[in-house]
């Protein structure tokens, strides 16, 4: 398997140097995630993702992710803003392709207005389903058409909020060019899960293994209050047995990325670290 991070970078696509590459590369990363705007002009930057994908191509590392930025819907039921957003994210399908990008990560929203992540009942009254399906068909074509990835983040806050949906959204939409991404963090939904991870993670890696592109490795942390409070952790500082989630994951994918994420940048050693030794002790291989 492969290690890379979402971090460590300029949020500016056009800031990066090989300075930030040196840095990654001294933690034996070799692949990360870029972030551009749906919203913006990827014609007009177009020198801008050729550079960047040199830069990496001459270090010999990989742009595993390009995350497309935007805060709409894919299943809003206003029709133009719907229409809007895919559009936005076609273009942003293109930034990826040029960039060389293994997948253009997006995410389905939600209908809350405090943002893509938070939990709200519209997301999930009859006829939500239908409408993610059509949005993701129609990108899952446009994908085809360049031949470029889409992997989901999904979440147990958001409409994609399990495992099992998980595998069956990707299933109805039936294209190749349609997966989501492993992170399975995001799929722990209560205590005695945590507390026993390995049946657990046994279960996502059985829904959504077969249908992930990529990995996000964190760990979970929990933390007094009423009710429950789950926090995401550094890698081998948690609860989970990442043993067993790398294991799987490589069993799976064993050309596959697991990606370091949502860490301060003086943290990311660490977590790098732990990784790592965690990789050495269940003796999986990493390149």
């Amino acid at each position: 398997m492969r290690l890379g991070v979402v971090g460590m970078l300029p949020a500016d696509p056009a800031e990066i140097s090989l300075p930030h590459l040196t840095a990654i590369r001294a933690l034996k990363l070799t692949g990360v995630g870029l972030s551009v705007s749906a919203s913006g002009s990827p014609s007009a930057s177009a020198p801008v993702w050729q550079r960047v994908r040199r830069l990496f191509a001459d270090e010999g590392m990989d742009i595993v992710q390009v995350g497309i930025g935007y805060r709409d819907c894919l299943f809003d039921p206003e029709e133009a803003t719907r229409a809007r957003l895919l559009e936005d994210i076609r273009r942003g399908l293109g930034v990826a392709r040029q960039l060389g990008g293994h997948v253009a990560l997006i995410r389905t929203g939600s209908l809350s207005p405090n943002g893509s992540y938070s939990p709200h009942r519209e997301n999930h009254r009859p006829g939500r389903r239908a409408l993610l399906l059509e949005s993701l068909r129609w990108l899952a074509e446009a994908a085809e058409s360049i031949g470029q990835t889409i992997a989901v983040e999904t979440h147990l806050s958001t409409i994609m909020n399990s495992p099992e949906y998980n595998r069956a959204i990707i299933r109805d939409v039936g294209s190749p060019r349609m997966r989501v991404v492993m992170d399975y963090v995001n799929h722990f939904q209560a205590l005695y899960q945590v507390y026993d991870s390995r049946t657990r993670l046994r279960h996502i890696f059985d829904c959504m293994g077969p249908i992930s592109t990529h990995g996000h490795c964190k760990d979970i942390s929990v933390r007094d209050g009423f009710v429950t409070h789950m926090d995401e952790e550094i890698p081998g500082e948690g609860e989970l047995d990442l043993g067993t989630a790398l294991r799987l994951w490589h069993e799976e994918h064993p050309d596959g990325y697991m990606m370091l994420e949502h860490l301060p940048n003086e943290k990311y050693p660490l977590a790098a670290a732990n990784v790592h030794r965690i990789l050495e002790k269940e003796r999986i291989p990493v390149y």
